[in-house]
């Protein structure tokens, strides 16, 4: 039943940008403006060309069985109990970083849009519509990005345009001052947020997708049209509230929008700047709970994720409220704790399949 579900690569080229984006827009140009200074726009263009790779290496595993998920070419490659000792550990990181975007979300519009109401009540309603994306299915939520990337790029566009005349080219100069070595090591929290992360797709990738011809250019272009919007975002942040004032916002690119004044006309509207976020957190949250109650599903064997869902939507808003005790501790454990549980999910164990499957190869060719 899980397995007829079908969207098309376009459908699946929205969900790959969007994901990509993700937390990226508010919260990386201040942690890549920390290490790498006015470079930081440099260090995501270097980011997003690593991130390219990943992605590479990702689609690479994902066409030796296209009709498996990740979990389950897991469990074809280690076996039946090391592959669901493994798959546990990856459902784990997903529905964790689902329960931390929960976090995200409520920590945000409790300081900056709605101070006045408890974070239990806003975590609740994002996780309430994350649960109903997921229940009503894929195909749903894949429409669903389809609307909100048309109504994501228009508001985009607005913000670049408008916030255009308050660059200042002197932030960003002098180019190459942290040097190519620094550059390229700072560029490793975008890859893992952005690039690394992504292995969650391939519990989408592409055994849920109709049409394989386009499927390898879906995921690539969606993670260069992702990257690209954070490295425009970065390099407006430099820009415009220079390195130092970018590296101390915990959300920079919320204050970009509050520079923008038209005419004395078009004023504060960073509101549109929490739309942007706020529809790319949500897609990302989604994702993140569906592969992991999709997962669980595959690993007990379940023919339906769906009696899934609202249990451990209700585990996943807990979770939120107890996973970080301030924002200080989320920032520190992103950058230590979170780095290594990405890379070791989402690029060491691919590396691994990688050579499992050259050891395993002729003998899995005899078995098919």
């Amino acid at each position: 039943m899980m397995q007829d579900v079908k969207i098309n690569s376009y459908q699946f080229l929205v969900l790959v940008i969007l994901f990509t984006i993700g937390t990226s827009i508010l919260t990386v140009p201040s942690a890549l403006a920390a290490d790498a200074k006015q470079d930081a726009w440099i260090t995501a263009i270097i980011g997003t060309g690593i991130g390219l790779l990943v992605t590479w290496l990702f689609i690479t595993i994902a066409l030796w069985f296209p009709h498996l998920t990740y979990i389950q070419i897991i469990e074809k490659l280690f076996g039946k109990w090391v592959g669901k000792a493994i798959s546990i550990l990856f459902v784990f990181m997903s529905f964790l970083y689902a329960s931390s975007l929960l976090f995200y979300s409520g920590t945000f519009l409790n300081i900056h849009v709605m101070p006045n109401t408890p974070m239990i009540v806003l975590n609740i309603l994002m996780a309430g519509i994350v649960v109903m994306g997921v229940r009503l299915g894929l195909e749903t939520l894949a429409r669903t990005a389809e609307i909100l990337i048309v109504l994501f790029f228009v508001i985009f566009l607005i913000l670049v345009v408008f916030v255009s005349p308050e660059i200042k080219f002197e932030n960003i100069q002098p180019v190459f001052e942290m040097g190519t070595k620094k550059i390229v090591q700072s560029s490793l929290f975008y890859v893992v947020t952005s690039s690394v992360n992504s292995v969650i797709l391939l519990m989408i990738f592409p055994s849920f997708i109709n049409k394989m011809k386009h499927v390898k250019k879906s995921f690539l272009i969606g993670n260069l049209i992702g990257g690209i919007v954070i490295i425009i975002i970065t390099f407006l942040c430099v820009s415009v509230l220079g390195a130092e004032k970018t590296a101390r916002e915990i959300y920079p690119s919320y204050e970009l929008t509050k520079r923008i004044n038209v005419g004395d006309f078009v004023q504060r509207i960073e509101g549109l700047m929490a739309t942007l976020w706020m529809i790319t957190l949500y897609i990302k949250t989604a994702l993140y709970f569906y592969a992991s109650v999709l997962g669980i599903a595959q690993i007990l064997n379940l023919k339906d994720y769906r009696p899934l869902t609202l249990p451990l939507g209700m585990i996943a808003v807990v979770l939120s409220l107890v996973i970080y005790p301030n924002v200080s501790y989320q920032q520190h454990w992103d950058s230590t704790t979170a780095k290594s549980l990405s890379l070791t999910i989402g690029l060491f164990l691919p590396l691994l399949l990688v050579v499992v499957y050259a050891i395993r190869k002729r003998q899995l060719k005899k078995e098919a």
